[in-house]
């Protein structure tokens, strides 16, 4: 068997000496390098700002959603949107070990696995694509993987669906960083109620307690609705977050003055960043887990208006993301039912 650079190196076709992730084309071929794991993967889920970029940019036909996956996998060797440069996650199937991770490794060919890295990172062929949940992010496909030895991916658990644990994996950054970072008695603010905000709700629920408060912002009224109906927050406000003066008025009067002490920047448009900088108080913090975010508009922007604010970018990666995502699923009933409705059909 080849000998392959820890973190793909070996994978990277152009440009010469750049990393997978920020590689603009990879080698996706089959045959396998010792230190990698092929899977036959099933199913992707492309992060929500790409699925919905990608979704207008084709006037919403599934077969021409469909061939636009195709293409882009096709000529970079990996999924990696060329506007936006986000990705998402795959499950699938292990098919072959290398053998430096067959000895290392307790990982069996059939093991049902998600990746934990991006797909911008991961050498990936998609032969053709099945189907397409077009309202929930995920493409089944039929199509092969690469992961590497630096790379990190997660057994599925054996109570979830399938759908679900690849649509909380696919955010499980977001509540992990929630969990880390907030605590009793805080006010949190979290703009966007997608997988990633609902997810988040809950953690921030949990975590700033009887004495916190916990504030949603989402467009739509219906789902306002769907989150108070699920009680993960405290007040829900239908307030378009790229109107950052009407979400900072209405966030006020929401914590009575106040603000956020903590902000979750989790919508799936771009020019959110002045709603969450002007919502949370001086020296509180905000966390964008939101790949449609301009981190210049948001620097420039905090500056302009004087804000001090401490800006955190979440990377998806926290150690022990996924077992706490998973967690949520099972300790938080109606939003598990919720989950599997939306994206498993039960």
């Amino acid at each position: 068997m080849r000998i392959g650079h820890p973190l793909g190196l070996h994978r990277v076709l152009e440009p010469a000496g750049a990393l997978p992730q920020a590689a603009s084309r990879l080698d996706n071929t089959s045959e396998l390098y010792h230190n990698e794991i092929l899977v036959d993967v099933e199913l992707i889920n492309i992060t929500s700002a790409s699925f919905s970029r990608l979704k207008k940019e084709v006037g919403g036909d599934e077969n021409a959603l469909a061939e636009a996956i195709v293409q882009i996998v096709a000529r970079q060797g990996k999924y990696q949107d060329p506007v936006l440069g986000s990705g998402g996650v795959l499950i699938g199937r292990v098919a072959e070990l290398g053998s430096k991770i067959a000895a290392e490794r307790p990982l069996v060919v059939g093991d049902l696995i998600a990746t934990l890295v991006s797909l911008t990172g991961t050498p990936l062929l998609i032969e053709r694509v099945l189907r397409i949940n077009m309202a929930t992010d995920q493409v089944w496909v039929q199509g092969r993987a690469i992961i590497f030895e630096k790379g990190l991916y997660a057994r599925l658990p054996d109570d979830l669906p399938r759908e679900v644990s690849v649509a909380v994996m696919d955010v499980a950054g977001a509540p992990a960083m929630v969990a880390k970072k907030v605590f009793a008695g805080q006010n949190v603010l979290v703009l966007g109620g997608g997988k990633a905000g609902l997810l988040c709700l809950h953690e921030a629920k949990k975590r700033a307690g009887v004495t916190g408060r916990v504030v949603a912002v989402r467009y739509s009224p219906q789902r306002c609705r769907e989150i108070m109906d699920l009680g993960l927050a405290d007040q829900v406000l239908a307030v378009d977050v790229t109107r950052p003066v009407e979400v900072m008025a209405a966030v006020e009067k929401a914590t009575d003055g106040r603000m956020a002490d903590f902000t979750v920047d989790v919508v799936n448009v771009e020019n959110s960043e002045m709603a969450a900088v002007l919502s949370t108080r001086d020296e509180g913090q905000i966390f964008f887990y939101n790949t449609a975010t301009s981190f210049t508009k948001a620097a420039l922007g905090a500056e302009s208006v004087g804000k001090p604010v401490e800006m955190l970018i979440g990377n998806g990666y926290v150690p022990g993301h996924a077992e706490l995502a998973f967690q949520i699923m099972r300790e938080n009933e109606a939003l598990r039912k919720y989950f599997q409705r939306t994206y498993a059909g039960a």
